[in-house]
């Protein structure tokens, strides 16, 4: 498959940052061209988020981070790179002339992207010398957690261009779309700017507020629209009978008086402070980078669940993340040799898209996760809420032993049981099993050790008297029990 072995950024600021974020996570090494004069601080603080971000994202080893080095111009920037991006403020004079700087500097086979949102490629590329390999790649913030490219050739772009674009966006887990012809803003954008003149009509008539308004988008459509488009989306909408069904119901609908998109609201001072005001009431509580890390954390936690979807086979971002993670395996390096090793109802739950691998099986993690719930469960049965550690005592994990027995797959219903072992409160010993719904089979099993810590002291001491009162007849209740088969095993045991 087509790569990129080196890239050049011109622009540091959001976007370019992120693109160069997304490069080097990649393996790539980048030369950075910014004249701004913190450049190198704010495009260090975009890439440690993305790092953050990754480090959530996926489990695939990545690549040894690419290099990054700063230069004072664009001429030596582009030396040697054969994927350019310009990412310059969104002025065409200034991106024509920038855009003709790295056409004559560079290598007349590298490609020249443009992160433009909204100028044409044939406009950028009037001056060129080679403009046969300049093309718009408009990305989406954040440029390294969101997939999309939009692919937009101008009248001298080689159509073949565009496929080796996309060919090499697909490496660093991004899906280039070609769009067939250039306009203004391509099609991403002008679906955006489509809903956000309506949004400031419902704004300045008083319909609702911004917070109000981003909870229709982020509760209800947008969910939808980040996993299946708005097409598709209808389509379903359509029942049995499709969009035929759909248009025939709701086309109707366009000729009614639910727009205003024929009617350009006036953004004057009094509405642009009202704007204003509203998401700071709505937002000014966080940073900028606050925000930028929870927004990355939903943007992770989505594309996690789309990739168990569809039975395990990803549907489509998560598609495409599990696809790159697929990459990322495959040109990892390979290990010299196999790495070998082989009844209180606490915990129900259910196996979620975000809990399975490759193979359509609860991840090992998840398993850990199920008993650690459990104990959570427990601790919360006999008392030890979130009061009462943070009055400064709680149960420690010291010690656990886990088999793994049988599978669990997407969609099983769970639950898990056990058994408290002799102990004295001060230790807290417990042997639990792990269970599926339908059939009742053992998948795992754990036994488990706490201690009982006084925090600030750092020291084991008995449980508070109220604990103490609520844990007592749990283990007198099960002193009679049979131990556990497997208790006391130890790795490599034999059954």
């Amino acid at each position: 498959m087509s790569k990129i072995n080196k890239a050049a950024c011109i622009g540091g600021g959001v976007i370019g940052g992120a693109w160069a974020a997304r490069f080097l996570l990649s393996g790539i090494d980048v030369n950075m061209f910014d004249p701004h004069p913190e450049a190198e601080r704010i495009v260090g603080e975009v890439i440690a988020n993305a790092e953050r971000a990754y480090a959530m994202l996926t489990m695939a080893p990545l690549p040894p981070r690419g290099k990054l080095t700063f230069i004072k111009s664009i001429e030596e920037a582009v030396k040697g790179a054969d994927w350019i991006q310009e990412s310059v403020p969104e002025r065409i004079d200034l991106k024509r002339g920038v855009i003709t700087q790295i056409d004559a500097a560079s290598d007349p086979e590298a490609l020249i992207g443009s992160s433009t949102s909204g100028i044409l490629p044939t406009e950028l590329q009037r001056d060129m010398k080679h403009p046969e390999r300049m093309f718009v790649a408009h990305p989406y913030n954040p440029v390294y957690l969101l997939p999309l490219a939009e692919l937009v050739g101008g009248e001298k772009t080689s159509p073949a261009v565009l496929e080796d674009a996309k060919a090499k966006l697909a490496t660093i887990g991004m899906k280039g779309v070609i769009l067939k012809k250039e306009i203004e803003a391509f099609v991403g954008d002008r679906l955006l700017e489509a809903v956000w003149r309506e949004g400031l009509w419902l704004i300045k008539d008083d319909i609702c507020d911004t917070e109000t308004l981003d909870d229709v988008i982020r509760y209800s459509f947008g969910m939808r629209w980040a996993q299946m488009g708005m097409f598709e989306t209808y389509r379903i909408a359509g029942g049995e009978a499709g969009m035929r069904h759909f248009i025939a119901q709701f086309g109707p609908c366009l000729s009614w008086p639910w727009t205003k998109l024929t009617d350009v609201v006036d953004l004057d001072d009094a509405l642009t402070d009202k704007i204003a005001n509203q998401s700071d009431a709505q937002s000014g509580a966080y940073g900028i980078r606050e925000l930028e890390r929870i927004r990355d954390e939903n943007l992770v936690g989505i594309m996690h669940a789309l990739k168990g979807a569809n039975g395990g086979k990803g549907w489509g971002s998560g598609k495409l993340l599990a696809e790159f993670e697929a990459h990322l395996w495959e040109n990892a390096p390979k290990p010299e040799a196999a790495i070998g090793a082989e009844p209180i109802r606490l915990l129900d739950t259910k196996v979620n898209p975000s809990w399975v691998d490759y193979n359509g099986h609860m991840t090992e993690f998840r398993y850990n996760q199920c008993f650690a719930d459990s104990a959570d469960a427990l601790l919360r049965l006999i008392g030890v809420d979130m009061d009462y550690v943070a009055a400064g005592h709680s149960y420690y994990t010291v010690e656990a032993h886990n088999q793994w027995i049988d599978e669990a797959k997407l969609g099983d219903a769970l639950y898990v049981k056990a058994q408290i072992l002799p102990c004295d409160g001060k230790k807290l010993h417990t042997f639990m099993w792990l269970h599926r719904v339908a059939d009742d089979a053992v998948l795992a099993s754990c036994e488990h050790l706490m201690l009982h810590v006084a925090s600030k002291e750092g020291k084991v001491v008995p449980p508070l008297p109220a604990v103490k009162d609520r844990l007592q007849p749990l283990i007198d209740a099960h002193a009679g029990l049979p131990l556990p088969a497997n208790a006391g095993r130890v790795v490599g045991q034999k059954k």
